[in-house]
């Protein structure tokens, strides 16, 4: 966890800032570009469209030629795309930069979640993903500072703000990649911090895990009923997320009755330093108790509440609450979806199943921006796409509610063991 996590999470927090720093340069980058507010959800949610035609692939080439490599290839190409979109003047470029920036960046996210099934055993699975997901919120707390810094730069070289902002970050994203190549081994055996006793007792520990899940197939996990739910799931858990993160600056600056700016960017912050605490004790609880599927429920049911009253509020202070309590929702109950599938899911068919699970759950990502203007422009309302997004969260613990009962009449192999399944029973948790 000390060698590995905290590389792993600088990486995502420039994987995520790279995919929502478009929602801080989104007042300048209209103004100076004479974009519409149709065309800037249509470039934000393309992102998407190319992110998904290749996850799968590209989660399978990792397992082939190693995570050092094609890590560092994924950060290098998607941060130089990131900086080209400086150039984004017309909404034809800035459509197919953003459409090159999914395809440059496909394969990263269920990648490191297949990566991480290689090192961390499945008790302690849950803790060690939330750990990993600090990277969205952490992508926020430090990147929207310095976002708003960067816009403040506007005219500087004469640049605009947001092409500094587009330009820096996305040259950082190229430098990580690089130092990728010396830190990031692919595999416990490959690691030279580890004694020969230590690579082989975790090499041990988890292929025994391995030999006891269900599925090994590449071909039988892409099409397995199992995996095409859990992708509708996290479907509507991306709605939910993008819904919101496109958005948060503007809809922040509007509470505070400024621009989007160093002010704005500091509040910014604070729902997702609620993120955090959400991510830690929804999966220490997650761990400790084995009832995944309720904690992933609760956390959805908080994210609905928390979305829909941040536009029901009478006060600023309330509505910034409520998106405190809404970042909270939709953060933590990630890392505790993804020990579902990765509790059945082994070898090529957990890169391909985890990847396709992403893929498919991604397109909630252009499917969000979009929804929500067409629902705006419908109801002439700004908070009616909210309103429909927080419709789309609680949906998603129906879906978790459906999850759990299909899996009591299918026990799951090891589901008592490990803690991977829905419930742990009584006894269970006392032995842990």
């Amino acid at each position: 966890m000390r060698r590995l996590v905290p590389f792993l999470l600088l990486m995502y927090v420039l994987a995520f800032l790279d995919r929502v720093n478009i929602g801080f340069a989104q007042e300048s980058f209209q103004a100076d570009t004479g974009l519409g507010d149709a065309a800037y959800a249509f470039g934000a949610g393309i992102f998407f469209l190319g992110y998904v035609l290749l996850e799968v692939p590209s989660n399978l080439l990792l397992r082939r030629f190693g995570a050092r490599r094609w890590m560092a290839r994924i950060m290098i190409s998607w941060g130089l795309v990131s900086a080209a979109l400086m150039f984004a003047h017309t909404a034809p470029v800035f459509y197919g930069l953003r459409f090159l920036l999914g395809v440059a960046e496909a394969g990263f996210f269920p990648g490191v979640i297949y990566y991480l099934t290689l090192w961390v055993p499945a008790a302690h699975r849950a803790r060690v993903m939330a750990l990993f997901y600090f990277g969205a919120p952490l992508a926020f707390i430090f990147g929207s500072p310095l976002s708003g810094l960067l816009l403040e730069m506007d005219g500087i070289s004469e640049l605009h703000g947001w092409q500094w902002l587009f330009l820096v970050q996305g040259l950082a994203t190229v430098a990580v990649g690089l130092i990728a190549l010396r830190v990031l081994p692919d595999s416990p055996g490959s690691a030279r911090w580890l004694t020969p006793t230590e690579k082989a007792a975790l090499t041990t520990a988890v292929a025994a895990e391995d030999g006891e899940k269900e599925e090994s197939s590449v071909l039988r996990a892409l099409r397995s009923g199992r995996v095409l739910y859990l992708s509708l799931i996290y479907f509507v858990i991306q709605v939910s997320v993008y819904g919101v993160t496109f958005f948060l600056p503007t809809q922040v600056g509007e509470l505070l009755g400024t621009t989007v700016g160093f002010e704005v960017s500091l509040v910014t912050a604070i729902p997702w330093v609620c993120a955090i605490v959400g991510s830690v004790v929804a999966g220490r609880v997650s761990d400790r108790t084995g009832r995944r599927l309720p904690v992933a429920a609760c956390c959805l049911i908080a994210g609905a509440a928390g979305i829909s009253g941040s536009v029901l509020a009478g006060s600023p202070a309330l509505a910034l609450v409520a998106l405190c309590v809404a970042a909270a929702g939709f953060i933590a109950v990630q890392p505790v979806f993804w020990t579902q599938p990765t509790a059945f899911l082994t070898g090529a068919a957990a890169a391909g199943g985890i990847a396709l699970v992403n893929s498919l759950g991604s397109i909630g990502g252009f499917v969000a921006p979009n929804v929500k203007t067409w629902a705006d422009g419908v109801a002439g309302s700004p908070s009616a796409g909210l309103q429909v997004i927080a419709g789309f969260t609680l949906f998603g613990a129906v879906l978790i509610a459906g999850l759990g009962a299909w899996q009591r009449r299918t026990p799951q192999p090891g589901a008592n063991r490990t803690g991977e399944g829905l419930v742990g029973t009584e006894k269970e948790s006392r032995i842990r």
